[in-house]
């Protein structure tokens, strides 16, 4: 099987931790007899993708079909998130490319489906952790005092005047809602919301 090799470091002199990292990338792919098309090394944060270089070469030579298996490491080295794990195993698999991580023994999707299952279900669960992690956190915030969500525009020093101001010139048919809403640095739907929020 033709395979593709990826190797990433954080950066800064990291060689020696990336060149680690292709040895046993090769061990592994010469111990299965697999013929390696082409090694791809990073030096970049995981989640730095214009900067990983590499993995956008890698990528198009997984749509073009030069390879049908990606041997990493380890998630980490290829994934910067659950969510980013799940979509790059579906379009690997939409392009006829299996994935193996050598530390993580689940993923290794040329066996089973089940590394989609599982990235999905990770994937789940991380967006589901992350909401009820924001919930808390507004809650913490609103019990000590302190405003959350977007700061309403009419908390906006002068806003309130300078509105007063609106209203009484659209009321004389001076001003047009759009012009209006320039005036005062909104947008139209919010102008309207004001203004009806002003009408009761």
């Amino acid at each position: 099987m033709i395979t593709a090799l990826y190797a990433r470091v954080i950066g800064g002199g990291k060689t020696e931790s990336l060149d680690r990292q292709l040895t046993l990338l090769r061990r592994y792919a010469k111990g299965k007899g697999y013929k390696v098309y082409k090694e791809y090394a990073d030096l970049a944060p995981v989640s730095g993708l214009r900067k990983r270089k590499a993995w956008a070469r890698l990528l198009e030579d997984g749509r073009e079909g030069r390879f049908k298996l990606l041997i990493i490491s380890n998630i980490v080295t290829a994934f910067y998130s659950v969510t980013h794990m799940k979509r790059s195993l579906l379009q690997f698999r939409e392009w006829g490319v299996g994935v193996i991580s050598i530390s993580d023994p689940w993923l290794d999707t040329t066996k089973s489906d089940n590394p989609y299952e599982i990235a999905s279900s990770l994937s789940r669960f991380a967006k589901g952790l992350a909401g009820e992690n924001r919930l808390i956190g507004s809650e913490k915030s609103r019990n000590s005092g302190l405003k959350t969500g977007r700061p309403r525009v009419t908390d906006r020093e002068g806003f309130n005047e300078s509105f007063g101001d609106i209203l009484e010139r659209l009321g004389k048919g001076e001003l047009s809602r759009c012009k209006a809403a320039k005036e005062l640095g909104v947008g139209y739907a919010t102008l309207k919301r004001l203004l009806d929020e002003e009408k009761g």
